[in-house]
């Protein structure tokens, strides 16, 4: 399958500053970050989009790729970690979804590792919260296994700490193959397969983790879920994912499972509108009244204008959720519902029976007019 041009994905050409091709990356991510756009499709746009990026900002790749086109930067960038190994995108995330958590690094999931970084394994955590936590935030408590250094060797994995230099790579971790190809020599990194890219080796090797550095523990981690989350929202704990040997923990990502409420619901563009269903009674509806309406705080009076069909909606200012990106709070909207009794008492139905008889006179007369008209 032929590669797509890395300029024509962007939507820029050879000649596009640094900047120009930030923007235009910038621009597409908006669109298309999983984040923001839950179709499958926009997912592989978004790989696309990010795979031109990481090659168009990086100047020495970028330079490979004007200078071969795919078939020689392939070439010499193999994997997917060589093509986003030292590629930046924090700081344009950081402009679309600023430092709520929400939109930071997905490279992990996609690519299986954070853009060339050595770091554990990213987890995930299904949190089912209720309504009322979801909407006013909460500290839970979360008891999270994972795998952590091994507190007896201090994750070297060797008896008393003791490592000594791999003889293979000569303690880098790694070696150069050279290959050639019709574009020329290319010099290709591979991981020490001896010490697994570690650079040193257990002489002996520790009791407690059998010489894996690692061990699995429950971890009691405190997280605070903000207010106005929603249902499959995601929130990124950093540095709470896995640990590994030589290098920075993963990340933990909620996933929130909201529960649904008896009385209320969301709605609206960012669903920071709550609505509420109200019975009201026919003479209510009639002759007008004042109720009391539950909020999610307390409980607030409307008034019922005279006259008032059923399926009206009141708005009641600020009654609703807090937006999760930003300080705007939604309104509480009610929806009165007017009752029609299924029994009625001796009185009731009597004083229903003078009012139909009134207003089958009205309707007599209204006939009568329309008689002079017509006839």
């Amino acid at each position: 399958m032929t590669k797509k041009d890395y300029y024509e994905i962007l939507g820029v050409n050879k000649s596009s500053s640094s900047e120009e091709i930030k923007k235009a990356y910038k621009k597409l991510a908006m669109e298309f970050h999983p984040d923001r756009n839950k179709s499958k499709e926009a997912e592989e746009k978004f790989k696309e989009i990010s795979e031109a990026y990481a090659v168009l900002s990086d100047s020495e790749k970028k330079k490979t790729y004007d200078n071969y086109g795919h078939a020689g930067f392939d070439q010499k960038y193999r994997t997917q970690e060589d093509i986003f190994r030292g590629a930046n995108f924090d700081d344009i995330f950081r402009d679309i979804f600023g430092d709520s958590g929400f939109g930071d690094d997905i490279f992990s999931s996609f690519f299986g590792g954070r853009r060339g970084r050595k770091r554990g394994a990213d987890l995930r955590y299904d949190l089912e919260v209720s309504f009322e936590d979801a909407v006013f935030g909460i500290t839970k408590t979360l008891k999270i296994p994972k795998m952590v250094k091994c507190d007896s060797c201090d994750g070297t994995g060797a008896l008393d700490g003791k490592l000594q230099t791999c003889s293979k790579c000569h303690g880098s971790g790694q070696y150069r193959v050279n290959q050639r190809t019709p574009f020329g020599i290319f010099a290709t990194v591979i991981t020490c397969s001896e010490c697994k890219g570690e650079g040193k080796m257990a002489s002996e090797k520790c009791d407690k983790c059998r010489g894996k550095g690692l061990r699995e523990e429950i971890k009691e981690i405190k997280v605070k879920i903000p207010a106005g989350v929603d249902n499959g929202n995601r929130i990124k704990v950093s540095h709470e994912g896995e640990e590994i040997k030589n290098g920075n923990p993963g990340d933990l990502y909620l996933f929130l499972h909201v529960k649904t409420h008896k009385f209320f619901k969301r709605e609206g563009d960012d669903l920071i509108d709550l609505i509420l269903e109200m019975p009201i009674s026919i003479s209510q509806a009639v002759l007008g009244s004042e109720i009391k309406i539950p909020t999610m705080e307390n409980e607030v009076k409307i008034k019922i204008p005279s006259g008032t069909q059923s399926g009206t909606v009141f708005r009641v200012k600020d009654k609703g959720v807090s937006n999760v990106h930003n300080e705007i709070k939604g309104d509480l909207l009610v929806k009165v519902n007017v009752e029609i009794p299924k029994k009625l008492s001796k009185k009731e139905k009597e004083t229903f029976e003078t009012l139909m008889k009134e207003e089958e006179k009205v309707n007599e007369s209204f006939l009568e007019k329309l008689k002079k008209v017509f006839l």
